[in-house]
């Protein structure tokens, strides 16, 4: 039996797709990833990145790693790609598979606001590392957390931030003469989750006299005078500009005819295949409505979940061994807030009317338990 299966994008859903591809297809059918990146970064530790916690070696692993799994790694921009016949032009080659996974994720767009380069960003290496330079010198001030758009990957990331932000600051005698703000583009910490999660976030928010501004959304910056401009005509200074920038689909997907009406990729929320026979699409490039009318967050856990489905079933395909599964909507996230505690919050996505999730007091077990999540992931997947 020869044949193959393409994965495109070495995140979460990219890395859990080949790799349990790889032990469930016959020797003779060739899995192929492709990434640009020369590294998988753990997202999740960019924050820990941030303060000082972790250096970058410790949280990145070469993509090439995986060939020792039988894993064929090819590195290089994804030119084109062709769903109907389930081929890709990277590299000037093409290659063509039986299966495509689309697992691209969603593309940081910080060019799309002028002035926003003034600021830090902490969702990639480099510029976790930029921001960790920059607080480790930083003495008084008011610090900004922004959202740029209520749509980014990893609804909790920015709410952890300022909260680590304050933990960092207080922790390096800094804490008095720092003041921090956070204005979000978003209606609430953690919306799509529910009032509980959102009032518990708020919560934390407030111990920690971290001002929080909702439905805020950022029309422009002054750098030289240092002035966030909003859309409903507030204003404010900031001396720290720390953001989320706006998330869009790679390029190549938003040329792929993919792409449904809410500007992601539409898929099947069980079976997550796209309109295309054969074409699958995991994680954060997707976009998934939820029965609430808002969409699935976009977090590595589902991406996670759904990878495993798409595994599953398409070497059922294949072997015609098995049973076909069907993703359930289930997730779960940690909630750093500093001081080696976090939160810890799961539930149900798909539930309806809306999502059921349950939100467990902070404590330093789950701290623990991301850390252990975060040893775990590297020994079993690289």
């Amino acid at each position: 039996m020869k044949g193959s299966a393409i994965i495109l994008g070495g995140g979460v859903g990219g890395i859990v797709a080949a790799s349990l591809l790889r032990k469930r297809l016959p020797a003779e059918y060739t899995v192929t990833l492709i990434d640009r990146e020369e590294n998988h970064v753990f997202a999740p530790s960019l924050l820990w990145l941030m303060t000082g916690d972790r250096k970058s070696a410790a949280i990145s692993r070469p993509l090439h790693d995986l060939q020792k799994k039988g894993i064929e790694v090819v590195r290089g921009d994804i030119e084109r790609i062709d769903a109907v016949n389930r081929t890709v032009l990277v590299n000037g080659q093409s290659i063509s598979g039986d299966y495509l996974v689309v697992a691209l994720g969603a593309a940081l767009a910080p060019e799309d606001l002028p002035g926003l380069d003034a600021g830090y960003s902490f969702y990639d290496l480099k510029e976790a590392e930029r921001l960790r330079g920059q607080i480790s010198t930083f003495q008084q001030g008011h610090v900004v957390v922004l959202t740029v758009s209520p749509v980014y990957k990893c609804p909790a990331a920015p709410y952890e931030a300022a909260m680590l932000l304050r933990h960092y600051f207080q922790t390096h005698g800094a804490g008095s003469q720092i003041r921090i703000s956070f204005y979000a583009a978003e209606g609430g910490p953690l919306a799509v989750a529910g009032q509980n999660v959102t009032e518990a976030v708020l919560q934390l928010l407030r111990e920690r006299d971290i001002a929080y501004h909702p439905q805020h959304v950022i029309q422009a910056i002054d750098t030289g005078a240092r002035t966030l401009h909003f859309a409903n005509g507030v204003e404010d200074s900031y001396d720290l500009l720390v953001y989320v920038p706006a998330h869009k689909p790679p390029r190549v997907i938003q040329e792929s005819g993919l792409l449904g009406q809410n500007g992601w990729v539409e898929v099947d929320r069980h079976t997550l295949e796209t309109k295309v026979s054969g074409v699958y699409a995991i994680g954060d490039v997707t976009g998934i409505p939820l029965e609430m009318g808002k969409p699935l967050p976009k977090a590595g856990v589902f991406a996670h979940g759904q990878a495993k489905v798409v595994v599953n079933n398409i070497a059922c395909k294949i072997t015609g061994k098995g049973s076909l599964m069907e993703f359930d909507g289930h997730g779960e996230c940690f909630v750093e807030i500093g001081d080696r505690k976090a939160g810890f919050a799961h539930g149900d996505f798909y539930a309806s009317p809306s999502p059921a999730v349950k939100v467990a007091r902070p404590g330093v077990r789950w701290h623990l338990g991301k850390v252990a999540f975060e040893k775990n992931w590297f020994r079993t997947w690289f």
